[in-house]
């Protein structure tokens, strides 16, 4: 039998923010709950594909930040990855999340793993695609962007060349082997909400603050080897910025993680959602037995 999911598109409030997300109603009540929590410069709709294949079987939430997608912020908002942070721990408290799995990519590593530094006892396993929490892991164009600092020369037009159509593109593009496997929807949306007014310094602001989520690597490496989650890597191998020596290097603090590296970039769920859906169905099948 054929199962889509029925998906709602609702909105919250959280101090002031009004909180976008998409949430699938699962067959069952007792499902087990997956928040996705999206990377850069995208939102919640890039895991819509994912949310129509497993919705029906799991309750899968996906917000969108302050900055990002339908979500609306006030106009003096900080952005900062602890302020998204705050956000996102105030959006698990109005939904009453006690107990969910978490799916990082890019954006969302920083996001979540500030999550479950504050709320261990909620995590029940991990996600990571493309989800960087490893110097290793950068790579030399990665590392010159997290370099960046306000007021240096060239730094700000740097970052703001990343925020052009031409731009967004090339990070679904860069390390693609099929390009027919791409559907340019992701980084029209994209680029749609990039184009709103003030999203261009709001992404300004959280270039800047980058270099705040190296400095926590230690910090989310401990807390992996405390706690050992259950942990599903999936990871573009051809990703850009986020190297494959990142997804290996979870092993250390995470030995029982599952690895899978795929042929295709950055946005691996795009091109490479038939292998990855079973995967996380299998790993949330197994968090739930």
């Amino acid at each position: 039998m054929l199962s889509i999911a029925r998906t709602a598109h609702r909105h919250v409030d959280v101090s002031g923010v009004r909180v976008f997300y998409r949430e699938s109603l699962p067959e069952r009540e007792d499902a087990p709950v997956l928040l996705l929590l999206h990377g850069f410069p995208s939102a919640s709709h890039q895991f819509r594909r994912l949310v129509d294949v497993l919705g029906a079987r799991y309750r899968l939430i996906a917000p969108d930040y302050p900055g990002f997608g339908h979500t609306i912020a006030p106009d003096d908002f900080a952005y900062s990855f602890d302020g998204l942070a705050d956000v996102m721990e105030g959006f698990v408290e109005r939904l009453g999340l006690t107990r969910f799995a978490m799916y990082v990519f890019d954006f969302g590593a920083p996001v979540g793993f500030r999550l479950a530094e504050r709320r261990p006892d909620r995590i029940a396993g991990l996600v990571v695609q493309n989800g960087n929490a490893y110097a290793e892991g950068l790579s030399d164009g990665a590392r010159d962007f997290i370099a960046l600092r306000p007021g240096a020369p060239g730094a700000e037009e740097a970052v703001r060349g990343l925020l052009t159509l031409d731009g967004t593109r090339s990070q679904y593009e860069t390390g693609v082997t099929d390009p027919e496997a791409l559907a340019p929807d992701g980084w029209t949306l994209d680029q749609h909400f990039l184009d709103l007014p003030g999203r261009r310094e709001a992404q300004v602001a959280l270039a800047f603050d980058y270099h705040s989520n190296v400095e926590r690597y230690d910090r989310w490496q401990a807390w992996l080897r405390r706690y050992t989650p259950p942990t599903l890597i999936v990871w573009g191998a051809g990703d850009p910025f986020f190297t494959a020596s990142g997804a290996r290097a979870y092993l250390r603090d995470v030995p029982d993680a599952e690895l899978h590296l795929l042929d295709t970039g950055h946005f691996a769920l795009e091109t490479h959602l038939r292998e990855i859906a079973p995967l996380v169905a299998a790993f949330l099948d197994r968090l739930g037995a």
